[in-house]
């Protein structure tokens, strides 16, 4: 059926996917792309997984899974379609979604890059992971076990919200003379 489905909200829609992921310009994760159209109710959930799956079978997009998470990106084909039927998507909606791209971009980008988990390895012990991210560079990745569940909630909350602070003190610590 390609992109104009058989009706015009379908493909309304699919273009609205193809806009953001286009302006956003990064992989954007399944979990992201449910957030922002839910948040701005552009489509219910259901329709919006068929619709990225259906893009991804006609490769307008391409989803790839990156730890044990799916994120999706513009195809060249997904790109030269948009252009060609970008008058399709409401003025409205285009104002709404390029209005709040970067905070958007923002967003995704320390959602990606930062990241901080904790699986328990024993009764007593707790592995707790902390990375920080830039493109696909590792900037740092970090393993530590702690004794108790909250020691590695607090470590992984503590590292979410103040990654950058804690990466300088680490690397000064580690640079300095002794």
């Amino acid at each position: 059926m390609g992109l104009l489905g058989s009706n015009k909200e379908l493909a309304e829609n699919k273009l609205i996917l193809l806009y953001i992921i286009e302006k956003i310009n990064m992989p954007v994760s399944n979990l992201q792309m449910v957030k922002l159209i839910l948040e701005n109710k552009f489509m219910n959930y259901f329709f919006l997984q068929q619709h990225l799956n259906e893009l991804c079978e006609s490769g307008m997009l391409v989803s790839e899974l990156i730890e044990g998470k799916t994120f999706y990106n513009i195809t060249p084909n997904g790109r030269k379609t948009l252009e060609y039927f970008i008058n399709l998507i409401p003025v409205g909606i285009k104002m709404r979604i390029d209005d709040t791209i970067s905070s958007i971009r923002k967003k995704i980008k320390n959602e990606t890059l930062i990241t901080a988990d904790f699986m328990p390895e024993s009764e007593n012990e707790f592995m707790v992971n902390c990375k920080v991210r830039e493109d696909n560079f590792t900037l740092i990745d970090i393993n530590i076990t702690v004794g108790t569940k909250s020691d590695a909630r607090m470590i992984c909350e503590n590292w979410k919200k103040n990654s950058q602070e804690i990466y300088s003190e680490i690397l000064e610590s580690l640079t300095r003379k002794r």
